[in-house]
This record gives structure tokens, C-alpha cells and sequence, in this order.
């Protein structure tokens, strides 16, 4: 059978549309128990391939049958037949919530009078709201957005503009691909011109402190009173540095007064004196005030716009960004409001760019063309 035959669109209309869409959301149940797995392995370097599905608390391999998108979590419910030991919600919620993507998708793009193309795309979409779903998820647990997400997202989004050029609304496959490349540019662009002017003007957060304030600096964490900061969130660049006016300091060896601390990653500063970090294991400074670096967003965000426009192009990524600045305010208000976070305290802006890469992709886009159409 030729491919002509297999998307003829007689043959396609004698099968009822939503077969298709009962088609569409268990094939996005299916993606989503992987998708479970990205998000669980990815931010801890493990391989997503191997080894099989298992249970992390007895590490019991889990048979195929007991590995059934959402009908597994819930005959269990939500607890490992092995062992007994709870598995979280988080499991179910992607299945759910990846089923309904693809759905959406071919709700929304397929059409069974031109079953070619529209499958195409309403499958690169919903390829796409899957990286989306992936990257929300650990982005919100671990404030990071894997190179795999976003690096990754930007090869498959070019590639895919290539084959589906309608994904651009372009009608050369050349068209798509200078499109998608725009976007790429377009995207990551504008969030790398924002992370820069972000770090010059809010690099640095000045925290005053009660007066004879006790700091200890371990191997892994800075310890002030109220929190304690690991390193990995001091030090995104080598020009990050943690800079006090120190009455005392005190070493295991030595002690200082009333010297000018600087801490980088690659460097410790106490007065005139240079340290290599990895020579102190323990370090104590008495101060009233302390000066930490801060960031705008993570150069994950900006790979991460780069691969949305390689997706929706220059005009979906300008529309992601105003969108999600809206919404990302929005939240951030709440939650400060209902007590769950503070001003100073981080906030993935990761998950906010999605949400409003799907608000384009399900009807925005047409909002935006009619605001600068007037």
C-alpha cells in the first residue's frame, strides 16, 4: 500500500474523527509515563533508556503490565505494589496532562480532509507541548532547564521546519527553515539582552543583618541566620562573587579583623590575602551586611525561548515573552501574598514562558496579528 493510499482522504474520512482523538490522547499517555522518566532522571544525570522503569525506594523493576499510563497509579493506588511506598501524584498529573496535549493538538490541527498535513502538525505540536510539559516540571523542582530540553528542542524545531515548512505558515521547506532560524535568533536574543541588562542593574542584593551577625561558609553552602543557600545558586558565572565587610573572620587555622571578604567560585579574598576555595573547609565572618549576587534568569531560559521560536517563530517568542512577564508577575504576587514565598526568593520563569507558548499556540497568535494589524 502506497502512501497515497495510507492518506487518502476517503479512507480517512470512513473512520470516525474522534477515533483519532481517542488515538491522539493515549498515544500522549503513553509519552507522558516517559516524559515521568526525563523528569525524574534528567536533572540527576541518569540515563533515561537505562536502566528499565523501576521503583526508587526498593528498586523493584516494574513488569509492563503494571506500567500502564494512568490506570497503574490508580489500581495501586498511587503506591508501589512491591514495597508499599507512596508514588507521587506527579506521575498521574504528566500522563493526565501530556494526554490532554495531544488531544488538544489534534482537536485543534487535525483534519481528516487533508489527513497529511494535518497529522504533521498537529504531531510537531504536540511533540513540542511535551518539551514544554517536560521542561515545566523540572524547572519548577530544580530551578534548571536541561541543555537536552532546550539545545535539543532547538535541533528537533529546526528540523521539523524543514519537513512541516506549514508549521511557519511558510510553503517552501526553505521558507520554514529561514523562519525557524529567525525565531531561534529572536528568541534567545531578546532573553540574553534581558539577562544582561537584569545583571547590571539587579546583579547584586545587599542584605542587611543584626550587628555581630554570625556567617559560616561550609564545603557546600552559605549559612546566614534565617536560610542557608547552597553554592549552586550563588554562582552562575565566574564573576559571581559574595562580598562582606567582616568585623571577625575566623578560619580553622587563623584569624582576621576587620577585613573585606570575596568569595567566587574560583577565589577567596580575605583582605590583601588570596585563598583557593578548596583549601578551606570551614570559614566564619562576623558582619551587619552581606552582598550576594543575583540573577535576572538563567541562561537556561534564554536556550529555552530559543527553542520555542524555533517551534512558533519571531512572533510567538516576542508574544511568549510579554505573556509570560504578565503571568510570572501575576504568580509572583500571589504567592507572596498567600505567604509561599518572599521578594528576594527565587521563581522558575521557565514554566511561565510555556504557558504562554501554548496560549499562542491554541488561538494567541491570532490576538497578536489583529493588535498590530490596527
Amino acid at each position: 500500500m502506497g502512501i497515497d493510499a495510507i492518506f487518502n482522504a476517503h479512507n480517512w474520512s470512513v473512520v470516525p474523527f474522534h477515533f483519532w482523538s481517542l488515538t491522539f490522547f493515549a498515544l500522549g499517555c503513553i509519552v507522558g509515563s516517559f516524559l515521568n522518566v526525563c523528569i525524574y532522571r534528567m536533572p540527576l544525570d541518569l540515563s533515561v533508556v537505562s536502566p528499565p522503569s523501576h521503583c526508587p525506594y526498593c528498586k523493584y523493576s516494574i513488569p509492563f503490565y503494571l506500567n500502564i499510563p494512568l490506570v497503574t497509579w490508580l489500581a495501586l493506588r498511587g503506591r508501589c505494589k512491591n514495597c508499599g511506598a507512596p508514588i507521587t501524584p506527579r506521575y498521574f498529573i504528566v500522563e493526565l496532562l501530556t494526554g490532554a496535549a495531544f488531544l488538544s493538538c489534534w482537536l485543534a490541527f487535525g483534519d481528516t480532509k487533508h489527513p497529511l498535513p494535518s497529522l504533521a502538525l498537529a504531531l510537531v505540536y504536540a511533540i513540542f507541548l511535551a518539551g514544554l510539559i517536560c521542561a515545566t516540571f523540572i524547572d519548577f523542582e530544580h530551578f534548571i532547564i536541561p541543555d537536552e530540553i532546550t539545545l535539543g528542542g532547538i535541533v528537533v524545531g529546526f528540523a521539523v521546519s524543514f519537513l512541516v515548512p506549514s508549521l511557519h505558515g511558510a510553503n517552501t521547506l526553505a521558507e520554514g527553515m529561514l523562519k525557524s532560524l529567525i525565531g531561534v535568533a529572536v528568541g534567545a536574543g531578546i532573553i540574553y539582552a534581558i539577562l544582561r541588562l537584569g545583571k547590571l542593574l539587579f546583579g547584586r542584593q545587599k542584605l542587611k543583618l543584626p550587628p555581630d551577625t554570625i556567617i559560616h561558609f561550609t564545603e557546600t553552602a552559605l549559612c546566614l541566620p534565617h536560610r542557608e543557600i547552597p553554592y549552586d545558586e550563588l554562582f552562575y558565572r565566574k564573576s559571581d562573587a559574595v562580598v562582606l565587610q567582616a568585623r571577625m573572620v575566623e578560619l580553622v587555622d587563623r584569624c582576621y579583623k576587620d577585613v573585606t571578604v570575596r568569595l567566587s567560585v574560583s577565589a577567596l579574598e580575605i583582605g590583601g590575602e588570596k585563598i583557593s576555595p578548596e583549601d578551606v573547609a570551614h570559614l566564619e565572618a562576623v558582619s551587619a551586611e552581606i552582598v550576594l549576587p543575583r540573577e535576572a534568569m538563567g541562561l537556561g531560559d534564554v536556550k529555552f525561548m530559543g527553542a520555542i521560536g524555533a517551534f512558533i517563530g519571531w512572533q510567538g517568542t516576542i508574544f511568549s515573552l510579554m505573556v509570560s512577564s504578565l503571568i510570572g508577575a501575576a504568580a509572583g504576587i500571589i504567592l507572596i501574598l498567600l505567604g509561599r514565598r518572599e521578594w528576594s526568593s527565587r521563581m522558575p520563569y521557565g514554566p511561565y514562558i510555556a504557558v504562554a507558548a501554548v496560549i499562542w499556540l491554541f488561538g494567541g497568535s491570532k490576538y497578536f496579528h489583529t493588535l498590530f494589524a490596527m
